[in-house]
């Protein structure tokens, strides 16, 4: 009996958890109430703050409470451009300006959106990642349907009600500038969760890994295994229809997407 592979050990949780202790809170957008869907609420950009784990900058927006005597602070994902003391605007009468929530339905075709929500109230779910954005390609009244192009290239089919906010992710190029060294891959990955340094399983013994042992690092068989295969040997290319780099342009590959 091998040991326990580390794919199967981080389904238990323990060491594997995220890190959650310096996180800022659940960015998300205004709950959706009457106020929104028949008007606009105008709220303040109080502060652009970093939250840990997350490439992307977090924007403190404060409402009033449209029912009580009260103010309300509220955590959106900051869109590029957004600064503190700007006026932000949500609901179905908001104006078209980089940083104001609007239903899909009511934003032109061509438009670029970030936090999208997937189903309508769900407070965004879409294009969240530092950089991303959602397109809208197309509206279709007698449906109430929009469809928008995701940051895969894929196309989805949303309500026109959802939500999005106008414009892209801060914090994008991120990832165009290299790391360089251990140490800053080490602080980038300690706050996120466990998962880095990864050994490689060719890198391992035979009671390790599947891929372990041998004279030469090599896999020594197909890397790629059944669906149905034992949790301990599911390592690999699992239930591949297809190996291999896809070859051609960009505009290809989407297309390949999309029939799929």
């Amino acid at each position: 009996m091998g040991r326990v592979i580390r794919a199967c050990r981080k389904g238990k949780g323990s060491v594997f958890k995220a890190h959650t202790s310096k996180r800022k809170g659940q960015p998300k957008l205004r709950c959706r109430d009457f106020a929104e869907r028949r008007g606009y609420l105008r709220g303040l950009v109080k502060d652009i703050i970093h939250d840990s784990g997350r490439g992307a900058p977090l924007a403190k927006v404060q409402f009033r409470d449209p029912y009580r005597f009260r103010r309300i602070t509220e955590l959106f994902i900051a869109s590029e451009g957004l600064y503190t003391g700007q006026f932000v605007y949500c609901g179905k009468k908001a104006q078209l300006v980089t940083g104001n929530v609007l239903p899909v339905g009511q934003i032109p075709e061509g438009t670029l959106i970030c936090s999208v929500e997937e189903k309508t109230g769900d407070r965004g779910k879409l294009a969240r990642a530092s950089g991303n954005f959602c397109a809208i390609i197309s509206h279709n009244t007698d449906t109430n349907k929009t469809r928008i192009r995701m940051p895969s290239g894929v196309k989805k089919t949303i309500c026109s009600d959802n939500r999005a906010m106008i414009g892209i992710v801060a914090g994008g190029g991120r990832t165009e500038k290299p790391l360089l060294k251990a140490g800053r891959a080490y602080h980038k990955f300690r706050v996120k969760r466990n998962c880095w340094p990864k050994v490689r399983g060719v890198a391992m013994n035979p009671v390790e890994h599947p891929h372990g042992g041998g004279n030469h690092q090599h896999i020594g068989s197909p890397s790629t295994v059944k669906r149905s295969t034992s949790p301990g040997r599911k390592v690999g290319l699992i239930a591949a229809r297809r190996t291999g780099l896809i070859r051609g342009s960009r505009k290809t590959k989407i297309e390949m997407k999309d029939k799929e």
